[in-house]
């Protein structure tokens, strides 16, 4: 999977099909998310940085981006994003969400200059590539302070019979599990839970308030 990412960084955004289908999710996920400025969000498999505009209007010169990303080649491109656009409030982490775990990520963000303990998270398209993917979200969740905001985009079988193929195929192509369903986890995790879909349910949207350590 990583070496698939590293080969298609230069021209991810090209072929990835962000217009007109996937930016809709992204979109429709920072809504729900609803960062607000001065914020620290974590964007979990950030790729090559497609959240980084949209959630830059959100929180602000104040605020911060954490990236965290397993392909080398795909924080590059996220960083000569950053760069040209002036944004220096984007912090960019090497890390795979599955295998560091809680800790070591904490480590690894605040070495980078963020903070341990974040106010929102964002996995967009993220977790439904990862087999182990409930192991990165426990990760994710653990970082998000009390009273933060969670928000998964994810995919799924459209309920258009016609769309179906065209869907698997996309999914396949970029090595996501379109059974994988990973916003189920902030249904079952999260308080407050809101609710959005887009392109006859193909893409999926959930975001939810973190409740307290060992409450719900």
């Amino acid at each position: 999977m990583s070496r698939r990412y590293e080969l298609i960084a230069p021209v991810y955004d090209v072929v990835s099909g962000e217009y007109p289908v996937y930016r809709t999710g992204r979109t429709l996920g920072i809504d729900l998310l609803g960062p607000r400025p001065g914020d620290q969000v974590l964007d979990v498999g950030c790729g090559t940085g497609l959240n980084l505009p949209a959630l830059q209007q959100r929180i602000g010169p104040g605020g911060v981006i954490v990236g965290v990303d397993r392909s080398p080649a795909m924080l590059a491109a996220a960083a000569r994003r950053a760069r040209r656009h002036g944004w220096t409030n984007v912090v960019l982490v090497a890390a795979d969400a599955v295998e560091s775990g809680a800790d070591r990520l904490a480590e690894r963000i605040t070495a980078a200059g963020g903070r341990a303990e974040t106010d929102a998270a964002l996995a967009s398209y993220a977790l439904s590539l990862m087999p182990e993917w409930d192991r990165a979200w426990a990760a994710t969740l653990a970082l998000v302070r009390p009273g933060g905001r969670v928000a998964v985009v994810d995919m799924r079988e459209p309920t258009v019979a016609a769309w179906r193929p065209l869907a698997r195929w996309a999914c396949r192509l970029g090595g996501a599990d379109i059974t994988a369903h990973p916003w189920s986890a902030v249904e079952r995790d999260g308080l407050q839970v809101v609710a959005a879909q887009a392109w006859a349910g193909h893409l999926q949207a959930r975001a939810a308030t973190v409740p307290a350590r060992g409450g719900s």
